[in-house]
């Protein structure tokens, strides 16, 4: 299985492992793959980014599902009673909307490097003051 190469702006790189507990959201992200698009800061979440995808539901149900994911644990929450998003956190976070808490599918981890947590929270600084930042995750071998 592959590893995912995540860049956010132009200088702030990542590598992750897809979470072989969470198959099912596997294929949802893989299918989407490569995602283009802006993280935004979370508004209910707290040191989180997200990628909101609206109504857009992937079709699959909880799988190795947290309410409160890791800084570098990315998750998605499929949609339901609020719309389907991709949570990036960078810090403490709760995974939540304006109608309460909830639980999304923890798919991927951030490996561990020299810096990763100072490029994580550089992530969650640029996004929170100087608003939405460009990400692109895309699979690699």
């Amino acid at each position: 299985m592959g590893q995912l190469s995540i860049t956010v702006g132009d200088d702030l790189h990542f590598t992750a492992r897809w979470e072989t507990a969470a198959p099912q959201t596997i294929e949802a992200i893989r299918r989407m793959l490569p995602i283009d698009s802006r993280l935004i800061h979370c508004r209910w979440s707290g040191e989180s980014t997200w990628i909101p995808y609206g109504d857009f539901r992937p079709g699959i149900e909880y799988e190795n599902h947290t309410s409160h994911p890791a800084p570098g644990m990315l998750a998605m929450y499929p949609g339901g009673i609020s719309e389907c998003e991709i949570f990036f956190p960078y810090g403490a976070c709760t995974t939540a909307s304006k109608v309460g808490q909830l639980a999304a599918n923890h798919f991927a981890s951030i490996l561990p490097d020299d810096g990763w947590q100072d490029r994580l929270r550089e992530v969650g600084r640029r996004v929170l003051w100087e608003g939405a930042q460009r990400v692109r995750i895309q699979e690699v071998d």
